[in-house]
Parts: C-alpha cells; structure tokens; sequence
C-alpha cells in the first residue's frame, strides 16, 4: 500500500482547513465512521461538523482548572453550535499527565506517562494530542476501541495532525495502533 502524508512548514491554527479537507478525504476513502478532535473552545470542532457528514464526532476540551479556574473553556456560543450539531463534548483529566503531572509540579520529578508523552512529541505535539484524546473519548465510551478512528489534534490553537487509529483505554494503552498519519507539521 502507499499512502502520503500532508506534511505543514509551521504547526499551528493556519493549517485547521487543510487537515479538515483531508480528513474528510480519507473518513470517506477508509469508510471511518467515529471522529475525534481536540478543541478547548470548540471553535475547531465546530469546523469539521460543518464539514463532515456521517460521523460520530466527539470534541475533547481540556479539564476544568486546566487554564481558568473551574470553569471549561468551551465557550457557551460553541457548545450550543456543537451541541445543535450532535458533536459531544468530553471534559476530562488528561491521559497523558493528568495526576502524574501533579507529581511532577510538587515533586520535581518525572512520571512514566510523562515520558510517554514526550516520546509522542518526537513527530509532533499534534501526534500526542490525538493519542491522547482518542484515550480520554475510549475511557469515556464515547469512541470504539475495535474499529479504526480518526483523531485530530494541534499545537497550542487549531488543528495541524491528523491520524487514523485504534483507539484504547488507558488501562490497556499499549493495544493502541497508530495505523496512518493523513497530515502533521515538520518537527
């Protein structure tokens, strides 16, 4: 089989567009029916559900007191479009630091999941994110861990990687399979 990857000069929200008419491309070409995207206001998640019919979509943000206190970052205007568009929202502790991250802020140390991530972040911080998310959206029975998804993740704002998946819990993470990478910025 061959197969090529979108690859982006620069990470970041310019290239979000672009990974959406690709991922589109390949969920039609693969017959892929579940979807996942990280996006902490729902500003990108609302993007693809605009853009993609017939998909199970699920947009992760990131966990309250992440940035703002206990509140979500899902903006109440995105939540509604989301929600009006079927795409479910998941708020959840992060896969991939979560507790560990506070062990390291108290202690100073590393945790093995943190090494993990950053394993990740050798192709991208978008790799990580979407390994991470498809955790989070399995753990929270919102995607299929038998089946292969597509996951969408970025650097800092937007979307810049996509890869198709199988998904799994983080009980059992190592059965996780990145199968493609559709697109990603150059490290």
């Amino acid at each position: 089989m061959e197969k090529s990857i979108h690859y982006f000069e620069n990470p970041g929200i310019e290239n979000t567009d672009k990974v959406i008419d690709l991922v589109k491309t390949r969920k039609e070409e693969l017959g892929i029916g579940h979807i996942v995207i990280a996006s902490a206001t729902g500003r990108s998640g609302v993007k693809l559900a605009e853009k993609i019919d017939n998909a199970h979509i699920v947009n992760v943000t990131h966990h309250a007191g992440f940035r703002c206190g206990d509140d979500l970052e899902v903006t109440p205007e995105y939540r509604k479009e989301l929600e009006d568009k079927g795409v479910e929202i998941y708020a959840g502790s992060h896969a991939l630091s979560g507790v560990g991250r506070g062990i390291s802020n108290k202690f100073k140390g590393v945790t093995p999941v943190e090494v993990i991530a950053e394993t990740l972040r050798l192709f991208s911080q978008g790799v990580k994110v979407c390994v991470e998310i498809s955790i989070m959206a399995a753990d929270g029975g919102l995607i299929p861990t038998d089946s292969e998804i597509i996951a969408l993740g970025g650097t800092g704002t937007g979307i810049d990687t996509a890869v198709v998946l199988k998904a799994a819990h983080m009980s059992n993470f190592f059965d996780l399979r990145i199968h493609e990478i559709i697109a990603m910025p150059r490290p």
